[in-house]
């Protein structure tokens, strides 16, 4: 049975810090996906991105295939949640979540993510808070609100939230922050290695079957430049957002609780704004500034906490 600490270190590193630079790595996705989009769907590159991790996650997964033994059906369960959940389902509903509902009503309540994981992993995990938790939540979801709503309140009446959108934007808030909680339960009893290799592994055969049941054309480019642009962006969209990033994310979250977790993860809507800045031109505004110290104040005071972390049970 593991014990997470948030001044739990991992080689030097404290494991909180960890958990901020996998997940934000997530915030370059962009930079690949974007040309990948000319000519791919969503689910046809997150399919040939998997099929590349597969390529990898397998003979580490076969090294550490020790630790499968005695596997409970409680772990399958986890595990799925991440692998199907987390990746897979998750994002379906987000984007079928923007394309049904009202677009700040659906984007507010993505708010409610940290939220959830919080609740998840008191419920699971039995995680206990100090008082000051409430404090250091409140800033950081006022620092997302900022990056993403300005100083202005969100146009959106009640009907907005009534919508089937906002519905499937709370499913798929729910699944992200369970995705969190059920990473922590899953390393109190595997390396982090092992999780990664099995979220990877796992979401293949379902992003096959969503795939298939699409029936998108696959319309790759015909010129051989273009065709290695695509494999170029394809390798490096599964090395640094995909791979390299849960391999962080996870070996940082081994040593975390997934309470403070949630809000480490906080640094990829920051990333991603800094992206769309450098490279896609967007302007920075004043209150996107604010929200990003907000953020980062949170982090920082969270990293100088040394409190123990509550029993997780596998």
């Amino acid at each position: 049975m593991n014990t997470a600490t948030i001044g739990g270190r991992a080689r030097g590193v404290p494991g909180i810090w960890l958990v901020v630079a996998g997940a934000g790595l997530w915030g370059v996705d962009p930079l690949f996906r974007v040309l990948l989009l000319e000519s791919l769907t969503s689910t046809q590159i997150v399919l040939l991105e998997h099929l590349v991790l597969f390529a990898i996650a397998a003979p580490v997964l076969w090294k550490r295939r020790k630790e499968l033994q005695g596997i409970r059906a409680v772990h399958i369960g986890a595990l799925l949640f991440i692998s199907w959940g987390g990746s897979a389902l998750a994002t379906i509903l987000f984007t079928q979540g923007l394309a049904h509902g009202d677009l700040n009503a659906v984007l507010l309540l993505q708010k409610l993510q940290p939220l959830m994981a919080i609740m998840l992993a008191r419920y699971l995990l039995k995680e206990r808070l100090p008082r000051y938790f409430g404090a250091l939540l409140a800033i950081a979801l006022a620092g997302t609100y900022l990056l993403t709503f300005g100083w202005a309140a969100p146009k959106v009446g009640l009907e907005g939230f009534a919508q089937m959108g906002s519905l499937l934007s709370i499913g798929a808030a729910l699944l992200w922050g369970g995705s969190t909680v059920m990473g922590r339960f899953m390393l109190a009893s595997m390396s982090y290695e092992a999780v990664t290799s099995l979220r990877f592994v796992l979401a293949l055969p379902l992003l096959s079957v969503i795939a298939l049941t699409e029936g998108h054309a696959w319309t790759l480019p015909s010129g051989a430049t273009d065709q290695a642009l695509v494999a170029i962006n394809l390798l490096l969209q599964a090395l640094l957002p995909g791979l390299f990033s849960l391999m962080l994310y996870y070996k940082g979250l081994s040593s975390v609780k997934a309470s403070y977790a949630t809000l480490a993860e906080l640094s990829f809507p920051m990333v991603g704004v800094l992206i769309n800045w450098l490279f896609f031109d967007q302007v920075v505004t004043v209150s996107q500034i604010v929200g990003f110290v907000l953020i980062w104040l949170t982090l920082y005071l969270i990293s100088r906490k040394p409190s123990a972390g509550g029993p997780i049970y596998g």
